[in-house]
């Protein structure tokens, strides 16, 4: 199993901008070095919470002081971007990169971010304006001269003039902002059960990225993908699959709670997290994944049942039974929280999750849709 980082980023509000940017720049450097293979930034813009609105800020800053891990927006909400202005500055942070770089795209979940761009707080038309952004986009990326009018959204790319009025002259030449090798490498995240967004992962065959909303979600994501995918003439991969997730790893489980429960893992669940999946009724999953009842659930319930918390060999445990339940998946990124106050415990569980947990979480074999896909 490879892991990474997602970097929502959950910093506590009232941190600065500048601190908010330090810490995933430290992440990102701290990754790398523990051997860790992605860093993913998230996109949000009116969440206290999860308050990075230009994710390829701090992928063009960390990106200079580190030297494997890739990195990716995870994700650019499409509904809320111009498409062709998007296309050329993922394109040309592509280029940049020089293969260190996918893009992350999403439909977003959170209706304030819709209100603030004039849109329905509903988020009906978010779905919509997602596929119509992304067709524009490729549209850019394939530079060749067209005009797009969509039910919401326009675009297009003009023509190059052949006009040479001396030799030598290339004032008449348009800029190449493609992405790097020809080819954008997406990737799709996904949080609710039956998620739109997962589906048109498998449609395109692009990387599926869930977000951890319980074990039966991660089923029901992996079936929808597959089964997508395979309509659509594409070879679902496990391997290529992506899940968040909580960890925290350290010498006994004990420690490991004390860490979680009284660190940024344990603040943000409890003032943050668990309040808003409440609201948006995503905590029954896990409830009902248990087997317990509404009223057993408490910070101590969500440490043993939602998060992968303990000694190396505890999480190891525990990510083997829910490869075991759900099929598995190739690549575990860690969800980062703040420590930016004592970040010696947190950088710790990260190395040591790669080091010394990850070797020994069995990576999933292919299903049978998959192994019929291959042979096929």
């Amino acid at each position: 199993m490879d892991t990474g980082l997602i970097h929502i980023p959950y910093d506590k509000p009232g941190r600065t901008a500048r601190q908010t940017f330090d810490w995933a720049y430290e992440n990102a450097i701290h990754a790398d070095q523990s051997g860790m293979t992605e860093f993913m930034v998230a996109e949000h813009a009116t969440q206290a919470w999860e308050c990075i609105p230009n994710p390829e800020l701090v992928i063009a800053a960390a990106a200079r002081d580190t030297e494997k891990i890739k990195f990716a927006p995870m994700a650019h909400l499409l509904a809320y971007h111009n498409p062709a202005s998007l296309a050329i500055q993922t394109g040309w942070l592509s280029q940049i990169l020089e293969g260190r770089y996918f893009l992350g795209i999403g439909g977003g979940a959170y209706p304030n971010d819709a209100i603030l761009r004039g849109l329905p707080a509903d988020m009906s038309e978010n779905h919509p304006r997602f596929r119509e952004c992304f067709e524009i986009m490729k549209k850019v990326w394939a530079r060749e001269p067209f005009h797009y009018e969509g039910e919401y959204l326009t675009g297009g790319f003009p023509e190059e003039s052949d006009e040479v009025k001396y030799e030598g002259d290339e004032q008449h030449k348009l800029a190449d902002h493609s992405p790097w090798g020809g080819k954008m490498e997406i990737a799709v995240t996904g949080l609710s059960k039956e998620s739109p967004s997962i589906t048109f992962a498998g449609e395109n065959g692009f990387i599926p990225v869930s977000i951890f909303s319980g074990s039966s979600n991660l089923k029901s994501h992996w079936e929808i993908y597959e089964s997508n995918a395979l309509a659509n003439g594409h070879t679902p991969d496990r391997s290529r699959y992506h899940v968040s997730q909580t960890i925290m790893v350290a010498d006994t489980d004990e420690e490991a709670r004390r860490r979680a429960l009284g660190g940024g893992i344990g603040y943000c669940w409890e003032h943050y997290l668990w309040p808003i999946w409440e609201r948006f009724d995503l905590i029954s999953g896990f409830v009902a994944d248990k087997g317990a009842d509404p009223s057993d659930v408490d910070m101590d319930w969500i440490c043993d049942n939602i998060w992968i918390v303990g000694s190396p060999e505890t999480c190891a445990r525990k990510l083997n039974e829910l490869f075991e339940f759900c099929g598995g998946w190739g690549t575990l990124q860690v969800e980062v929280a703040d420590y930016m106050d004592e970040p010696e415990p947190w950088f710790e569980s990260l190395e040591r999750l790669v080091k010394e947990v990850a070797p020994h979480v069995k990576l999933p074999e292919s299903s049978g849709a998959e192994a019929e896909a291959v042979s096929s």
